[in-house]
């Protein structure tokens, strides 16, 4: 939608071959229906790719600012949450709407409910075999998505396109989605389904210290999300589930001055009560903190302050918010999203190995790239 808009603008005549129902959906269901847009700290470092650096060039050519003047343009009210998270203030369908509006405005032609079915070189350009007929045009931009979330429509059908003209790709898998464990880990796990904690959440040297939920599945909450897209199989994380905290010290403390209580209950106001009554039961304790040696209190701050689990897997597809990996970032000229060696193919958005941190991140991906292919079909 976003580069239709830019190539419409510049006199193109475009037509958007959309297979679902209605036009912007996976906006629509965005950030629990406000469609979180972009977010203010967009840098190179934030997106995951076999090269991160590609996307530089078409973030900095089309910014998370240019984006937010369109929406204040449009008069969409927004407002930012935590780490620099931008939200529409109402629904995400007012995006859609500024969307469709500007596509109007640019004279582009939209197919809803329209299959694609190949893309073949024609004697000029390219011939798109669509539902309602065949489709000759100059230029092609592969704006499909990724497989993340099948029910909503998605296919692998943008990278069957790359692979027909030669286009390598980098190994999909699904990305910030929730991670599953074994019937061991799950057992201590289910018993706290629906609590939730500002916790950590490492993987080898990265880390995120945001919200953990625990479910009947395993773990979920975007520290999670934002893990798993760095998780791998056969490797460890470890979960803090009072960063930035001195449990031990403040167990200790509690002891000193008021030892006839139980763990759970000084545990209680470092971590949900829950939660501490679980650890409580899961370590074997009994009795006062009194009765607890100062070994035996570290014990237990370790078990809250650094659980270390092994995955087996994640949701998958049907949970996952996006797609890692997709077309190869060095079959493309980052300044256009042309496929080298294929004139008039672009591969743009999700479906290109460029994946955003959660927060707004794939959106500006989306955004950008698609600025980027709009100035030059």
């Amino acid at each position: 939608m976003f580069a239709a808009i830019e190539a419409g603008r510049r006199g193109r005549r475009v037509l958007v071959v959309e297979h679902g129902r209605a036009a912007g959906e996976k906006i629509r269901i965005s950030g629990g229906g406000r469609c979180n847009f972009t977010n203010t700290g967009i840098s190179a470092e934030r997106f995951l790719s076999r090269n991160p650096r590609f996307a530089l060039s078409a973030l900095k050519r089309f910014t998370q600012w240019d984006f937010i003047a369109r929406m204040d343009r449009a008069g969409i009210a927004w407002h930012e949450k935590t780490l620099g998270q931008l939200f529409c203030d109402g629904s995400a369908t007012q995006v859609v709407a500024m969307l469709l509006a500007d596509m109007a405005a640019a004279g582009v032609e939209l197919w809803l409910g329209c299959a694609v079915s190949g893309v073949v070189r024609g004697a000029v350009g390219f011939e798109v075999t669509t539902a309602r007929g065949l489709v000759r045009a100059g230029s092609v931009v592969v704006a499909t998505g990724g497989k993340s979330i099948p029910k909503m429509g998605a296919t692998g059908f943008g990278y069957r396109v790359a692979e027909q003209f030669g286009v390598p790709l980098v190994e999909t898998r699904p990305g910030l989605v929730p991670l599953t464990f074994a019937e061991q880990e799950l057992a201590w796990m289910v018993p706290l389904a629906g609590v939730a904690v500002q916790g950590q959440v490492r993987c080898g040297r990265v880390g995120f210290d945001e919200a953990v939920l625990f479910t009947h599945r395993g773990l979920s909450g975007p520290a999670i999300l934002q893990i798993s897209s760095y998780w791998r199989e056969g490797q460890a994380v470890r979960l803090n589930l009072a960063p930035g905290q001195d449990v031990a010290g403040r167990l200790k403390g509690a002891k000193a001055a008021a030892g006839r209580q139980a763990l759970r209950t000084a545990l209680a106001e470092i971590v949900p009560e829950k939660l501490a009554r679980h650890v409580e039961a899961d370590l074997g304790v009994s009795g006062t903190l009194a009765e607890m040696s100062g070994a035996r209190l570290e014990e237990v701050a370790r078990r809250v302050q650094g659980w270390d689990l092994m995955p087996v897997g994640s949701e998958g597809y049907r949970t996952a918010e996006v797609t890692l990996g997709g077309v190869d970032t060095d079959a493309l000229d980052g300044r256009t999203m042309e496929a080298r060696g294929v004139p008039g193919l672009y591969f743009i958005g999700e479906v290109v190995d460029v994946t955003g941190w959660l927060g707004g991140y794939n959106f500006q991906w989306a955004w950008s790239s698609g600025w980027v292919a709009g100035q030059v079909v």
